[in-house]
């Protein structure tokens, strides 16, 4: 069920993209990255693109999940290198983000969750593993 992505952008801009892909799995990024963790709010896709380069795996969520959903997502993306925002219109109410690698989902029950993050988190597949996924940017998208 793992949609992959190759041909991926890496180039620093300082102006907004048109990714292809809700949320985005890679591409053109800024040169600061958002910092990991657990956000009530959108994330601007630019920031948030860079971390997955440097191999954060982004959980998002419809905004109309239910709360008891979004603690259990937030469960998972309380470790390093894990992002979580709401994004509406993402075409599941559930979907897991990592360079070049997108995963939908309907539930959080989904056990398929645990593995994409196992696989894909500080992965081969990230430009820049290890880099750090901290010091960048909180800054979330205007309402």
């Amino acid at each position: 069920d793992v949609k992959t992505y190759q041909n991926l952008g890496r180039n620093h801009v300082e102006t907004e993209v048109n990714y292809p892909q809700t949320p985005p799995v890679g591409g053109d990024h800024h040169a600061i990255w958002q910092n990991c963790g657990v956000y009530t709010q959108p994330l601007k896709n630019i920031y948030a693109v860079h971390s997955l380069e440097h191999g954060a795996v982004w959980i998002t969520y419809e905004p109309s999940l239910a709360a008891d959903q979004v603690k259990t997502l937030a469960g998972y993306a309380g470790d390093p290198f894990m992002l979580m925002s709401p994004m509406a219109d993402q075409g599941a109410p559930i979907v897991l983000t990592a360079w070049g690698h997108q995963l939908k989902l309907d539930s959080v029950d989904d056990t398929k969750i645990r593995g994409f993050i196992r696989e894909y988190k500080q992965g081969p597949q990230n430009p820049e593993p290890g880099a750090a996924c901290s010091g960048g940017t909180s800054e979330v998208a205007a309402p």
